[in-house]
């Protein structure tokens, strides 16, 4: 895979995983729009540093206005380490508090990260790029992983919530309650690695959202007996 662009001009047909029935126009606009952007950040910074690339620079190789930019990624920076994962709609949240406790927790979790794989986290061209530019620039790795540590505090407060129902007698202690949230969060880290890893491995062959899927499905799995003792 090429790892620069000719006179820094943003890849106009590379393959994006984004099926068409997915998305409206309007949402694939933009979707493209965000992708050229992150890609002309990218690209310059590769070409000429961090600290040699400026929005404006960035603006002109995407092809927009630096007001476009802004109105996407609030700095270059921003742009470059790209969207921590979210949590879905609240209306999913509450499927999976309210699942029980015959449903496995880490399948559930698994269902509920799917819908924020979809999209860019597909585009496996940009992802390994960026994943480069991290190993590169130890401060936008730490704004990276701040992000992400925002994210599992998300999810662990979610978690904690599922345990709470699931077991009353847990709830009633809340440091035994917030730890067993925090060990499963963590647990459910470790399969989203593993589901990252393989589909990079592949190279996108399968979506990241199958991944995760096949992962969390693999880690109920190997837990399915002792949950059973």
């Amino acid at each position: 895979m090429c790892l620069f662009v000719q006179n820094c001009r943003v890849r106009k047909n590379v393959r994006v995983n984004l099926e068409p029935e997915q998305f409206g126009l309007r949402e694939r606009k933009r979707l493209a729009t965000r992708r050229a952007i992150q890609m002309a950040a990218l690209d310059l910074v590769f070409e000429r540093g961090l600290d040699k690339v400026t929005v404006d620079e960035i603006s002109r190789v995407a092809d927009i206005s630096p007001r476009t930019f802004f109105n996407y990624f609030a700095s270059k920076e921003i742009a470059l380490v790209g969207d921590a994962p979210e949590l879905p709609p609240e209306d999913l949240v509450l499927d999976f508090v309210n699942a029980g406790r015959e449903a496995s927790i880490f399948e559930g979790i698994g269902e509920l990260l799917i819908p924020s794989s979809n999209g860019e986290t597909d585009d496996t061209e940009l992802l390994q790029r960026r994943r480069e530019l991290l190993k590169k620039y130890p401060q936008l790795f730490a704004m990276r992983m701040t992000a992400m540590r925002n994210f599992e505090n998300e999810l662990g407060e979610v978690v904690a919530r599922r345990l709470g129902l699931d077991d009353p007698e847990l709830a009633k202690d809340q440091e035994a309650l917030l730890s067993r949230a925090r060990l499963v969060t963590l647990v459910a880290f470790g399969a989203m690695r593993h589901a990252w890893t393989c589909w990079a491995d592949t190279d996108g062959v399968v979506s990241l959202g199958e991944r995760l899927r096949d992962s969390f499905i693999q880690l109920g799995g190997i837990l399915a007996p002792a949950d059973a003792a």
